[in-house]
């Protein structure tokens, strides 16, 4: 009979804390370390547009990690509204008897599963969070995103809920400014609760950034200008071209790899972004830009989106955009592997869990 391997679970304390960035990147150095792990999200919650009901981040992880399809674990079911619907009517729906099963193994040295995106999703189904370590005996590490102190409260409150399975905490998207305080105070108070921090990784501009190509998606946009630089160009800043030209190439000039949101009759605005570090056009009213804008992003390798709708619904569709990022670009994977490498003490991780890695790093 295969040994029953080790368990880590990978939860966060809200949704879009780069959850799915750290299990690739903890998978990764794993890898590196020899040790044979296998893969599961048990919810999904990033259903597929082929249809097929993968989860995106499943595909995406498994094939980043090259893992056999025996290092893989199904996905249960999809945290859809028809799902959710079906659970109310009947509260039918149990997964306490796959989930038996789930860990069982096949000769791996460790289960990295991906968990729920808050400490209570999934609880309709009795698999939020603190259910499923109970459930499958597994130890958690939780990454929660910095947005100020008060993330101690939330970290406290975590421990709580999880108990002696909280086995450390990820800080992630820490400002620059805030490094020093984080890494000296916030650390301190949590380790002085029995809260081990593992890893505390700086805000980088290339994490919380979306393609071109998930814009188009996101907003429906037709493409007008270079479709195929569209999964190449990441977007890291949003600007907003409704003011005179001279202010705005001011303002142009100060911002980094942005995408620039102005109708579709303001070719003076166009020029000017087109001019500065613009990943992309995106023009508002469904008006067609003039011929020598056209030849110019072409020239320029950029691409021109547009889109009808008005500025202010354009403007919140890509907001969205950005909070709700996705990991699924390979020059993402580079980045999240080298923010892991820098700033997350994957040997403490690997004693915690009385691991026995087959090389050093």
């Amino acid at each position: 009979m295969p040994k029953l391997p080790k368990h880590l679970l990978v939860g966060s304390t809200e949704a879009y804390s780069g959850k799915s960035a750290t299990v690739l990147g903890l998978g990764l150095q794993l890898q590196q370390r020899g040790l044979d792990m296998a893969y599961a999200k048990p919810i999904g919650t990033c259903p597929s547009e082929s249809g097929t009901g993968e989860d995106e981040d499943v595909r995406f992880i498994t094939q980043a990690l090259d893992l056999a399809s025996n290092r893989v674990r199904p996905t249960l079911f999809c945290l859809d509204e028809e799902t959710i619907q079906s659970q109310l009517a009947s509260s039918a729906l149990s997964y306490r008897q796959q989930l038996e099963t789930y860990v069982q193994g096949t000769g791996e040295d460790l289960l990295l599963t991906e968990g729920p995106g808050t400490l209570e999703e999934g609880i309709l189904f009795q698999l939020s969070l603190p259910q499923l370590a109970e459930m499958t005996d597994a130890s958690v590490l939780l990454v929660a995103r910095f947005r100020s102190v008060l993330i101690v409260d939330r970290l406290l409150a975590a421990k709580q809920k999880l108990g002696p399975r909280l086995l450390g905490v990820l800080i992630n998207d820490v400002p620059a400014a805030e490094i020093p305080m984080v890494e000296s105070q916030v650390k301190d108070c949590l380790e002085r609760h029995q809260i081990p921090v593992l890893g505390i990784l700086p805000s980088t501009p290339l994490m919380r950034s979306v393609s071109v190509a998930a814009l188009v998606q996101a907003l429906d946009a037709e493409v007008l200008s270079r479709p195929e630089r569209m999964d190449r160009m990441m977007v890291e800043q949003l600007s907003i071209g409704a003011m005179n030209v001279n202010s705005a190439l001011r303002y142009f000039r100060k911002a980094h790899n942005m995408a620039v949101v102005t109708g579709g009759d303001r070719s003076d605005i166009q020029i000017a972004a087109l001019e500065t570090s613009t990943q992309c056009l995106i023009l508002t009213g469904h008006l067609p830009p003039k011929d020598e804008i056209l030849s110019r992003a072409k020239d320029l390798e950029v691409p021109i989106l547009s889109v009808d709708l008005d500025t202010l619904t354009t403007v919140e569709i890509i907001d969205r955009a950005f909070d709700q990022m996705r990991l699924q670009e390979p020059v993402k994977v580079e980045c999240i592997q080298h923010l892991m490498d820098e700033h997350f003490d994957i040997e403490r991780l690997i004693a915690e869990l009385s691991l026995q890695p087959a090389v050093t790093a």
